[in-house]
């Protein structure tokens, strides 16, 4: 397979989530929602290898985008699984995904509460034992001690975007209000200097 060919099929996948995928962590079975897809560009795999992928984002131009992704790629396939919605209000039913993706999205919210609202809704619809991706920026590597607070959780990185941070304490407050569990150790990837990724995977708690 040459390098377009590749291309074609991964699109401009986030790497970490490409790690998931070739782990075996998702199936045709699933029903897959993209929180914050954007133009679709964490969809394309799924969409060219028969997924069951959904998605939702608040820019009307990214989401027509996604759309036709998703046309090119299979006329068949339903269009109205992309949907324009801001993540903290989507139409979707309570516990209608076996699998959420949140990749870039957190990081913009602005404040704690809002992160929260965010991560409500998305635990909302996520199913008991479901799968939650997340990739976001965090305060690993003392990116802190270069960046000003500009309040409510939000940072002026080196890289001079406007960030809200997963601080470790936030983490844990997370971990507990959700009870999620860790499926594999989290990362947090620096860019020297400059930002601070960090890459989870995590189940939701079964009821009990």
């Amino acid at each position: 397979m040459g390098i377009k060919d590749l291309n074609n099929l991964l699109g401009n996948i986030d790497i970490y989530l490409l790690d998931q995928i070739l782990k075996g962590r998702f199936s045709k079975e699933m029903k897959i929602l993209d929180a914050g897809c954007g133009e679709g560009r964490n969809c394309i795999f799924f969409l060219n290898a028969g997924y069951q992928i959904f998605g939702v984002d608040a820019d009307p131009i990214a989401v027509q985008m996604a759309k036709t992704f998703a046309h090119t790629i299979d006329r068949k396939y339903d269009l109205y699984r992309f949907q324009r919605a801001m993540v903290q209000d989507m139409p979707f039913h309570t516990s209608a995904f076996d699998a959420l993706i949140s990749s870039a999205v957190l990081h913009f919210a602005k404040s704690e509460a809002d992160f929260f609202k965010m991560m409500d809704e998305m635990m909302r619809v996520l199913k008991p034992g479901g799968i939650f991706f997340l990739r976001t920026c965090t305060d690993r590597d003392e990116i802190l001690k270069y960046t000003p607070h500009l309040g409510e959780g939000v940072y002026l990185l080196p890289d001079h975007s406007e960030r809200f941070v997963l601080t470790a304490q936030l983490e844990e407050k997370m971990l507990n209000r959700y009870d999620l569990k860790y499926l594999e150790h989290p990362k947090s990837v620096a860019v020297h200097g400059q930002r601070s990724m960090g890459v989870y995977i995590f189940s939701k708690a079964e009821k009990h």
